[in-house]
């Protein structure tokens, strides 16, 4: 089932999207924070000035302000019409290239996944409760196309491959290579694709985040043999990539 860029649905998601980047950019600032998120009002970083409705208007609002409080004339960090403009991006990208009945499940996959690579970049880690909501996702999607026991053996073979790659590599170098967040992820990520597309997705990650780690240490920014890699944005990319266009074949 595909739907044409006039549906209800596909208005409503692409709509939505700039304010659900909105609520990632706060998510991303306020988690590791350990600030509330969903019950409490906009304000700014700066002067704690509550920012009224019409400056919480996505991307134009900023431009508007020219990224300044209102109150107080500090900066707005770019983050958050950026993040507004990724979920916007996230929204297209998913309505151009997946047409399954469950379109607004994968729109909210690619949110989720948008907020776990931000924080992990920002923090080297990856929030339980978004895992947790990727996890959600997937047995629902898949409970929707009748594959609920893949999925289910998807989320398992991946906790459980990570889960030992993790305990290896502590075993071998006395210091951990994966976190457990990572191990959580490729679970998650595992109940949206099963099983077999598991290998071509953890292949897709690698690659990526062995690029990007080249690219730093050609430029030198890093030592590649000991620096720290938040490798949950490589997972996050393919798994959305995998979702959309189908597992990777190796062979």
């Amino acid at each position: 089932m595909t739907f044409s860029a006039a549906h209800p649905l596909v208005l409503f998601l692409l709509l939505a999207a700039p304010f659900v980047g909105s609520f990632v950019a706060t998510f991303v600032v306020r988690w590791p924070q350990g600030r509330p998120v969903v019950l409490a009002r906009s304000t700014c970083p700066s002067c704690a000035a509550p920012i009224r409705v019409y400056d919480l208007v996505p991307v134009f609002a900023w431009l508007l302000r020219r990224g300044r409080c209102r109150s107080c004339g500090a900066p707005i960090a770019a983050l958050y019409p950026l993040s507004e403009l990724a979920a916007l991006g996230i929204a297209l990208w998913a309505v151009t290239a997946f047409g399954g009945v469950d379109l607004a499940l994968v729109c909210i996959l690619g949110w989720a996944l948008l907020a776990l690579a931000l924080v992990d970049l920002r923090t080297m880690l990856l929030p339980d409760i978004l895992t947790l909501i990727v996890l959600a996702l997937g047995l629902l999607a898949a409970a929707l196309e009748g594959r609920l026991p893949d999925a289910l053996l998807g989320a398992a073979v991946g906790f459980a491959a990570f889960s030992i790659v993790a305990f290896g590599y502590r075993r071998w170098r006395g210091r951990d290579g994966l976190g457990l967040g990572d191990v959580k992820l490729l679970a998650a990520a595992g109940a949206w694709v099963g099983w077999a597309g598991l290998p071509g997705l953890v292949f897709l990650a690698s690659i990526a985040a062995l690029a990007a780690a080249l690219l730093l240490a050609l430029r030198g920014r890093r030592d590649i043999g000991r620096a720290e890699i938040a490798f949950g944005p490589y997972l996050a990319v393919a798994t959305w990539i995998t979702v959309l266009y189908g597992p990777l074949t190796l062979v």
